[in-house]
């Protein structure tokens, strides 16, 4: 290290900006550098989200319908088929557990889990989450498991 090589830390050194509003002799005087007159001259502007310069923004021109339900549940959907591969990966033995599904990354810990009758599964599984299709709970206990609902 010489001293023709010496600089400052990363981020030691800081550029000031322009200082306006230092009298016109200064160059930046007067307005300030803002142009003259509107919103964007004033002080604490910040322009809304959505802003289009007074015209009438997207979000209120296009028209609004249908019905959002607040109290909808959001549910992860498994397959069999997907049960099936577990069974056959040697991860899972004879019982599927929420828990066993969120180690496998098929399921996050808040999820509501239902699941679907797409696939085919061969081993006799016991199978413990929120929800089952019709076809699925029919499909495990016909594979000799049980489908228990928590």
């Amino acid at each position: 290290m010489d001293l023709n090589n010496l600089k400052p830390a990363d981020g030691a050194v800081h550029k000031e900006g322009k200082r306006v509003g230092r009298g016109e002799g200064s160059g930046k005087g007067g307005t300030s550098t803002r142009g003259h007159k509107g919103a964007k001259s004033r002080s604490g502007y910040s322009k809304k989200i959505g802003f289009e310069g007074g015209q009438m923004p997207l979000q209120r021109r296009v028209p609004k319908f249908g019905f959002t339900n607040i109290n909808r549940k959001e549910y992860t959907g498994i397959n069999l088929g997907r049960l099936q591969e577990l069974v056959d990966k040697g991860t899972v033995k004879n019982e599927v557990t929420l828990e066993t599904l969120i180690e496998n990354g098929l399921a996050h810990k808040n999820d509501l889990v239902k699941i679907l009758g797409d696939g085919e599964l061969k081993a006799s599984l016991k199978v413990s989450v929120h929800k089952f299709t019709a076809s699925a709970k029919a499909a495990i206990e016909s594979a000799g498991g049980e489908a228990i609902s928590l």
